[in-house]
């Protein structure tokens, strides 16, 4: 055997003698600590056995442990949103806006704009957008997975993060059922919107709010009946055109999209995150027009080619 034979073999060796890399499951189990571990354990497999990844609720802490940070301040407001989704054009003008408001690096986003490929009812092929962000839920999933008690609700009820405590454990992303949470790759710690409540209490809009030329944001407070959005939203149901984001996640999100014949939420619903994801620069690709998540048939095409 020659020495790069030997080499080669004690390389090997060496490899088969350390202990294996554990999943990001396993990372996420370590940090949570004893209030955790339990929950963890007892959902980390299916029970088959198979080993399965565990539903996200398993990653929720006992409720003694967020039950505060799930409770807004007592302020009198109650901040939402309305996105008309037929107003849209897909500027990216509050992603733009968004990002040199908050400094979000280039590849991460705190906003998007989902498009989709939706064939009406006439047979004609349109394209809806949706600008897409944290839906800043009543029960929010992220505040109950958080295991350093930096998600918690701040002014109106806005899902917020302390980034005085934050430690990027990564829970909170693991569980939003919006894909609405990213890990700062430098700072690594959770990044979402805030609603931007540095200008919020300016009394200014967010920045997205105040940058999009079609007018299809809508943000405020719900409780007060003479604010632009809960005109908007009062109107949008008692039209019965006011709808949100998967409904069955039990979350209470505080966004609110229009929708009609041309604009359904179930069509375009495909397209958003979900749990352990974020929003990503592939969404944006011109490979993906027309294929997944397209809801029209091109079966015909297909056979031409």
């Amino acid at each position: 055997m020659n020495d790069h034979e030997t080499e080669g073999a004690d390389e090997r060796a060496r490899r088969a003698a350390e202990p294996p890399t554990p999943s990001r499951r396993d990372l996420l189990a370590g940090g949570l600590g004893a209030a955790g571990a339990g929950a963890l354990g007892a959902g980390a497999a299916n029970a088959d056995g198979s080993g399965a990844a565990a539903a996200p609720e398993d990653l929720y802490l006992p409720e003694d442990a967020w039950r505060d940070r799930m409770r807004a301040p007592d302020d009198g407001k109650r901040f939402g949103w309305v996105v008309d989704t037929r107003r849209c054009f897909g500027c990216h003008g509050c992603e733009v806006a968004c990002k040199a408001e908050n400094d979000v690096p280039l590849g991460q986003y705190i906003r998007q704009t989902i498009y989709h490929d939706h064939t009406r009812a006439s047979g004609a092929v349109a394209r809806i957008m949706v600008p897409m962000a944290c839906q800043h839920c009543e029960d929010a999933p992220c505040i109950k997975a958080c295991p350093c008690g930096s998600m918690h609700k701040g002014p109106g009820g806005t899902v917020q993060v302390d980034y005085d405590t934050c430690s990027g454990h990564g829970a909170c992303k693991e569980v939003c059922p919006y894909g609405a949470i990213y890990i700062d790759p430098v700072a690594n710690q959770a990044v979402k919107c805030h609603n931007c409540t540095h200008r919020v209490e300016q009394d200014m809009e967010p920045a997205c709010v105040e940058t999009c030329p079609s007018g299809a944001l809508y943000f405020g407070d719900l409780d007060d009946p003479e604010s632009s959005v809960s005109k908007i939203k009062a109107r949008l149901e008692a039209e019965g055109a006011l709808e949100t984001l998967r409904p069955e996640k039990a979350t209470r999100p505080r966004m609110h999209f229009a929708a009609d014949a041309d604009h359904p939420v179930a069509s375009w619903e495909p397209k958003v995150p979900r749990e352990g994801e974020s929003y990503a620069n592939d969404a944006y690709s011109v490979y993906s027009w027309g294929e997944e998540g397209f809801d029209g048939s091109n079966d015909s095409e297909q056979e031409d080619e």
